[in-house]
C-alpha cells in the first residue's frame, strides 16, 4: 500500500481532508508539520469544549491510498471537489510495508495488575497460561481476583491510564458491598464494571458519548456484570453511596454541585483526571458541598476524594 502525503495551512486543513476521503482514499490523519521543531504546537482541548483551533499552523496531512490508484488522478478530484489545487505543489508517495496491523496493536495492550486485586485482562490473553502463573506469584490466593477482560475500543479507558488506576485502587480499597455506585464520564465502563464484580449493589453509568454507553454495555455484557448505562439526559433522580467521576478538571469543575448533590449523606465523592497543581482548585470548588482531599497521588495526577456530612 502507498500513501499520499501534502502539507497545507491550518486553514484549508478540514477542507482538503474532506475531498481526500469523497476521492476515495482510504484514510486520512492530520500531523503537525512542525513537529519536534522550535515551531512545533501544542494542539488540545476538554471534553464538552469547542476548541478554538481545529488544526496546526502547518499541517503534514497524509492519505492512505488503495491498491493502484493513482495520486495524480486523486489530486485532480479533490480540486474538482473543493479541496484545492494540489497539482503543482510539493507532494509525496511513500510505501507502507505489509504488517500484521492486528497482532501490531494487540501487541501494545497486555494484562495490566491494578492495585492488589484487581486485573485488566484483553480478550486475546483469555486464555494464556502465563496470566494464570502470574496472578498466582502475585497473590497466594487468588480466589478474590477481578479480572475484568476489556479492548481497547471505540471509548476512552483501557486501564492504562493513571487516573483510571487511581480510582481502580480507590475502589478496591473502600467499596462496601451493597453500595450503590455512579460512574459519571463512564468511557467504556471499566469504573462501573468493576464496581459490580467488587460487590457493589445498583450501579449506573453514565457518558454524554454515545459510543461509550454502548461500549459500557458490551463490556458489561461480557464481564457478566448487570449494571445501567445511559445518557446525562435520561439519568433519573437520585443519590448514590458513592459518586466516581475520571474526567478532567474543566467539566468537574463545572460540574461540583450536580455530582456532589448525588452523592447521599454519608456518601463518598471519588474525582480524577485532575492533574496536582489542579488539585487545590477543584478543592476550592467542591468546598461548599463537599471536603475534598488528595486520596492518592500517581505520577502528576491525583485523586480527590470526600465523604458527605450526614
Amino acid at each position: 500500500m502507498r500513501e499520499l502525503v501534502l502539507i497545507c495551512p491550518e486553514q484549508d486543513a478540514e477542507a482538503l481532508s474532506d475531498a481526500l476521503l469523497m476521492a476515495g482514499v482510504l484514510s486520512v490523519s492530520v500531523e503537525d508539520a512542525d513537529g519536534d521543531t522550535d515551531h512545533e504546537v501544542p494542539l488540545y482541548g476538554e471534553p464538552g469544549v469547542e476548541p478554538s483551533v481545529h488544526a496546526w499552523r502547518n499541517n503534514r496531512v497524509v492519505a492512505l491510498l488503495p491498491g493502484d490508484m493513482n495520486p495524480v488522478d486523486t489530486l485532480e478530484q479533490v480540486r474538482d471537489l473543493g479541496g484545492g489545487n494540489y497539482l503543482g505543489t510539493h507532494w509525496t508517495i511513500r510505501d507502507v510495508p505489509d504488517q500484521d496491523w492486528v497482532g501490531l496493536t494487540q501487541g501494545q495492550f497486555g494484562p495490566m495488575q491494578i492495585a492488589e486485586r484487581i486485573w485488566i485482562v484483553p480478550s486475546w490473553h483469555r486464555d494464556d497460561p502465563d496470566l494464570a502463573s502470574a496472578i498466582i506469584t502475585t497473590r497466594r490466593d487468588s480466589s478474590d481476583i477481578v479480572r475484568i477482560e476489556l479492548d481497547p475500543g471505540l471509548a476512552f479507558g483501557t486501564g492504562s491510564h493513571p487516573t483510571t488506576h487511581l480510582c481502580l485502587a480507590w475502589l478496591e480499597a473502600n467499596l462496601n458491598s451493597g453500595q450503590t455506585v455512579l460512574d459519571y464520564g463512564c468511557g467504556s465502563g471499566i469504573l462501573a464494571i468493576a464496581a459490580k464484580m467488587l460487590g457493589a449493589g445498583q450501579t449506573v453509568a453514565v457518558d454524554i458519548d454515545v459510543q461509550a454507553i454502548e461500549a459500557t454495555r458490551y463490556n458489561a455484557l461480557n464481564n457478566k456484570v448487570d449494571l445501567t448505562a445511559l445518557l446525562p439526559g435520561d439519568l433519573p433522580d437520585g443519590r448514590y453511596d458513592v459518586v466516581v467521576a475520571n474526567i478532567l478538571s474543566g467539566p468537574l469543575k463545572i460540574m461540583a454541585s450536580m455530582l456532589c448533590d448525588r452523592v447521599s449523606d454519608g456518601g463518598h465523592l471519588v474525582l480524577s483526571g485532575i492533574l496536582d497543581w489542579q488539585a487545590d482548585e477543584l478543592i476550592e470548588a467542591y468546598a461548599p458541598w463537599i471536603e475534598m482531599r488528595v486520596w492518592e497521588t500517581r505520577d502528576v495526577w491525583v485523586c480527590l476524594h470526600g465523604r458527605k456530612a450526614g
